[in-house]
């Protein structure tokens, strides 16, 4: 038999669904997740990724917001948030979140990265390399990614290819 208020079995069949990309399934396992247990920061941020998933910003954020209304230190909730903020070219509001994220995990190349994606978005090439330089000496094995962004500092936002945003 089965029980419905087990919340960790639609979380986890949600996470499942995630990760083969059918974000619809993935996005009605949490929901049912959030039902039986609607005090959870960590079900909300998985739906917000859903959300991102499918393009749907304003759901994403809205569901990213309620994470952090119930944990307001939820640094993957955070960055989730700041990923749906630049996917909306709200840089400044990205910046301001990925900070926050720093804070919490000073030692996550991740965060570098992106915050010198959005300075170099900005317009602040030296912040950009600063937060570059740093996420490679952080990871090593993602080199080739962050010398790319590095080398192409000095072009304008139009002139990029995928890699950037």
């Amino acid at each position: 038999t089965t029980d419905p208020s087990h919340y960790n079995a639609w979380y986890g069949l949600g996470a499942i669904y995630y990760r083969q990309e059918k974000f619809n399934l993935a996005g009605s396992h949490f929901e049912r997740a959030i039902d039986v247990n609607p005090t959870s920061s960590i079900l909300y941020c998985h739906l917000g990724m859903v959300r991102q998933a499918e393009k749907r910003y304003f759901d994403a954020l809205s569901a990213l917001n309620k994470a952090l209304e119930i944990e307001r230190c939820n640094p993957q909730a955070r960055y989730q948030m700041s990923t749906v903020l630049i996917s909306l070219e709200r840089y400044p509001e990205a910046l301001e979140s990925l900070y926050l994220v720093l804070d919490a995990a000073p030692r996550e190349a991740s965060v570098h990265f992106l915050i010198g994606k959005v300075h170099k978005k900005l317009g602040d090439s030296y912040k950009a390399m600063v937060h570059f330089v740093r996420a490679l000496d952080l990871d090593p094995k993602d080199n080739n990614l962050i010398k790319q962004q590095i080398d192409r500092l000095d072009e304008v936002d139009g002139e990029e290819d995928a890699s950037g945003f």
